[in-house]
């Protein structure tokens, strides 16, 4: 199939809408996941042939994921990066905590899961974190599924809470001389009138693709931190094990790689995943 009719076939998104597909797009995720040019060509090469009118943008990762795997299962790694996100779930725990490991990266002391007296009440914060005299209330919204965004109900809710507990913060001693900001981060994007709000009372709104240099995916491409989701090398059961011993990212295993026989794999396959969590965790 040349280029000319690429562009007149309108697939599927994960939200229902038809839209033109865009091998550049393809393209350049492919290159993100720092697979070989050749390989990157090959998986272009075989999707366009395989293209056809209302094609599911899902079957069309889903058919390159498959292809590139077979090339690279580091860079297929890095390829399933949103996908591999929303296995974080389904509570969103590991969420929390992967969110602030990207803060802790560009600077930030964190921590997560505080309970924090506001003016009024009390409020459970998913994370604290502070920089220089910024202090930070972070809230993040977890969602499973793709095509699901956040909407300006989210922010809303957020910035009533924000406002009670940066109120109780303005009137205690400890944190004088600091500036408060809220910010709401999630895995997959703000609808408009989200964004609207947000920019209008102040809130930072993080997703996954803004704003643009501080996105979750670009925090992820510049600190080089992986969540475990991201490994091809073990199953879903395997994952949810070390998630469930609050084992989030890449890195935690570089520094146990024993944790890989606790969860009952043998030493030939420890090593061919610690094969791709070291080739992962290059940076």
């Amino acid at each position: 199939m040349n280029k000319k009719d690429e562009r007149n076939v309108l697939i599927t998104k994960a939200s229902g809408e038809k839209v033109p597909f865009d091998v550049s797009r393809l393209r350049r995720s492919l290159e993100r996941s720092k697979a070989e040019p050749k390989a990157v060509d090959e998986v272009i090469d075989t999707i366009s042939a395989l293209l056809y009118e209302g094609m599911a943008t899902k079957e069309i990762y889903r058919k390159a994921f498959g292809l590139l795997k077979k090339q690279s299962r580091s860079a297929a790694a890095r390829y399933k990066l949103k996908s591999a996100i929303m296995e974080l779930g389904p509570a969103g725990f590991a969420f929390e905590k992967f969110v602030a490991a990207l803060l802790k990266a560009d600077g930030y002391s964190t921590q997560t899961g505080q309970i924090v007296p506001g003016k009024c009440v009390k409020h459970e914060v998913d994370v604290i974190a502070q920089r220089a005299n910024v202090q930070c209330m972070v809230e993040c919204k977890f969602h499973s599924t793709k095509g699901k965004n956040s909407d300006v109900k989210i922010p809303l809710y957020i910035r009533s809470r924000f406002v009670d507990v940066s109120e109780a913060w303005n009137h205690d001693p400890q944190f004088e001389g600091l500036e408060f900001e809220g910010w709401v981060v999630t895995n997959t994007r703000f609808t408009s009138d989200a964004e609207q709000y947000g920019g209008c009372v102040g809130l930072k709104l993080i997703s996954w693709d803004a704003p643009k240099g501080n996105s979750i995916k670009e925090r992820i491409d510049r600190s080089g931190l992986h969540p475990v989701t991201s490994l091809t090398s073990i199953t879903l059961s395997e994952k949810k094990t070390l998630l469930d011993m609050d084992i989030v990212l890449c890195s935690e295993l570089t520094k146990a790689p024993q944790l890989l026989s606790k969860i009952g794999l043998a030493k030939k396959r420890s090593n061919r995943v610690m094969n791709e969590v070291n080739q992962l965790c290059a940076h």
